[in-house]
């Protein structure tokens, strides 16, 4: 009996993930949305996200392995909506490139050798153009409804956004058949980004200072390895931070 009292009074005590959480609707929402995306609420400004990080394997049955680093930038600016209807609103326009790296030297790899098959390949890096958000996000519906909402953590002075962002659709690379024969793209990004509490949620603070960036992604072999249907996944980990400094871009990146 004193067991189950004691761990009664344990859960009771224990706070809640939920209880870290702030919801936010309306203005408020939207105006932390547009921090949250674009670092500002003034257009025109661009916003540079940099990180670097390692990619694995995880293939049944056998160690991981350290497959090479990466490293990136993502550029962006935002078109600031005003509607007398819809209210706020905002679109983001961006590009982004992601270089792969020997894991030992760090340098920017243009053959990679399979560890499996011990063929040579050609190595690709990412050059995403455009990266851009399809429709502007609106304070209101078209009827002037309020329907922004969001929701971040606050731990002391730093506030959380975080976003896991499943991926499955057909791979562009394949043919009408992938519902017969497999084939669609399936992954899952992941976001945690860290902010000056009272900047990223004042209403008067219109522009961020620096914001880090967590950013993890599990997705299936990139089509330069030549994996074919060998099992496995790859993981990639990283971590950064995005500012509106151009000086502050690492050397490697410009």
């Amino acid at each position: 009996m004193k067991k189950i009292l004691l761990l009664l009074t344990t859960l009771l005590i224990v706070p809640t993930l939920k209880a870290q959480v702030t919801e936010v609707e309306g203005l408020e929402a939207m105006i932390i949305r547009m921090k949250s995306t674009c670092g500002t609420t003034e257009e025109g400004m661009t916003r540079y996200g940099m990180f670097e990080g390692r990619a694995y394997s995880r293939v049944p049955g056998e160690k991981d392995k350290h497959l090479f680093n990466v490293l990136g930038i993502n550029t962006r600016q935002c078109n600031m909506e005003d509607d007398p209807v819809r209210g706020k609103g905002f679109r983001s326009i961006s590009r982004e490139i992601m270089l792969y790296l020997d894991p030992e030297t760090n340098e920017i790899m243009d053959v990679w050798e399979n560890p499996w098959s011990g063929a040579k390949v050609e190595v690709v890096h990412v050059a995403n153009d455009p990266v851009n958000m399809r429709g502007v996000a609106w304070e209101k519906d078209k009827d002037g409804n309020s329907t922004a909402k969001t929701k971040y953590r606050k731990y002391g002075d730093i506030a959380v956004t975080s976003y896991e962002i499943p991926l499955f659709y057909d791979n562009p690379l394949g043919s009408d058949y992938q519902v017969y024969v497999g084939g669609a793209y399936h992954a899952m990004e992941i976001f945690n980004t860290y902010y000056d509490a009272n900047e990223f949620t004042d209403p008067k603070v219109k522009s961020l200072g620096q914001s880090n960036i967590g950013w993890s992604r599990v997705a299936q072999w990139l089509p330069w390895m030549q994996m074919g249907d060998k099992a496995g996944v790859m993981i990639f980990n990283a971590t950064g931070y995005s500012t509106f400094d151009e000086k502050e871009i690492w050397p490697a990146l410009q």
